[in-house]
């Protein structure tokens, strides 16, 4: 039996039963996460040309959108709102009559705890330079004073309903500053998803569509630089000291190495948010047939999942939840 193999790992995957039975990555829907986006003053979803599938909401088919994530099973529901009016300072984030306000309002009255309904707690949205913060004199984003407008945020967003916030502009003791916000207005209850390390990406063009940002040169002076693994280790440590419920990595496929470093340090859940650039790529591939497009969906969801993250944001979160249930 000399040079004959022994050892036949092949066996383990002669069949669809027993390459399911010793799978060992396994999505869930309660895993994944839905963004959506929601725009003030329209009249008909408005579709996002370099997103195909996806739609800037009006606060109607928001609520449709919400009932049908739960239905599919899905663990949350993050909420982005696109304003009709941008200034300086993103008022809109702070008024509580604003898209994003009443869009949690909406999707809470609609789905209640059916669905854990987040929100972003970030003033790129909101202002009309695109900016994640105040600016100073200078033009660069003032961390403190940006600071003062994300508490405001996060009581607003507590007072309409939401069950969880994701400060996301990468200002130094973001987490902190919220958490205590949050504290101080009685809403100890309210969770803190920090986005502990968010990159300076390519990866998030789309995205600046979706939102409608008019964004006026880059945000590498605050966002993580992608040559840096080791600083995301040092972020995740002060958003734990600040008190941060659950940490995430974002953009997830290009971080793969970063998440599972993420990962095997945190106390916490872990999530990543598979981004619109990410997105946008799968579906323009498959639009000219180069791939599968609905294999390759679920690799990179699995992917994900297999370095480390137990959520999921992703914009393909109720077709591919519905996958997993068929599978079931």
């Amino acid at each position: 039996m000399t040079g004959f193999p022994l050892h036949r790992p092949r066996r383990l995957r002669t069949t669809p039963a027993v390459r399911r039975l010793v799978a060992e990555t396994r999505l869930h829907p309660a895993q994944l996460i839905l963004p959506a986006f929601v725009r003030e003053g329209i009249a008909e979803p408005v579709p996002i040309t370099s997103m195909p599938g996806v739609v800037q909401h009006t606060r109607d088919t928001l609520r449709k959108a919400a009932v049908e994530a739960a239905e599919a099973g899905l663990g949350g529901i993050m909420l982005f709102g696109v304003p009709a009016v941008q200034d300086a300072c993103g008022s809109e984030g702070t008024n509580p009559d604003g898209i994003l306000q009443q869009a949690i309002r909406d999707v809470v009255a609609e789905v209640g705890d059916r669905l854990v309904v987040m929100s972003d707690l970030c003033l790129d949205e909101f202002t009309d330079h695109g900016h994640c913060g105040v600016l100073a004199a200078d033009g660069t984003v003032d961390n403190d004073a940006t600071l003062e407008r994300y508490a405001e945020m996060a009581v607003v967003q507590a007072e309409a309903g939401v069950h969880m916030v994701g400060p996301s502009g990468m200002m130094d003791g973001q987490v902190g500053v919220v958490r205590e916000a949050l504290d101080g207005a009685g809403h100890q209850d309210v969770a803190v998803l920090a986005y502990t390390a968010k990159y300076a990406s390519g990866f998030f063009g789309p995205f600046r569509e979706a939102v409608g940002s008019s964004l006026r040169g880059d945000r590498k002076g605050y966002q993580q630089d992608p040559a840096n693994a080791r600083e995301a280790l040092r972020e995740l440590e002060l958003d734990l000291a600040e008190g941060a419920d659950l940490v995430m990595v974002k953009p997830a496929m290009a971080y793969l190495d970063v998440l599972r470093q993420v990962a095997d340090a945190s106390p916490v859940p872990v999530a990543a948010y598979q981004v619109s650039g990410e997105y946008a790529m799968v579906e323009a591939a498959a639009a000219n047939g180069w791939i599968d497009r609905d294999r390759v969906v679920m690799e990179t969801l699995t992917s994900i999942h297999r370095a480390g993250a137990e959520q999921i944001l992703t914009y393909w979160a109720v077709e591919a939840a519905r996958t997993l249930r068929e599978r079931l």
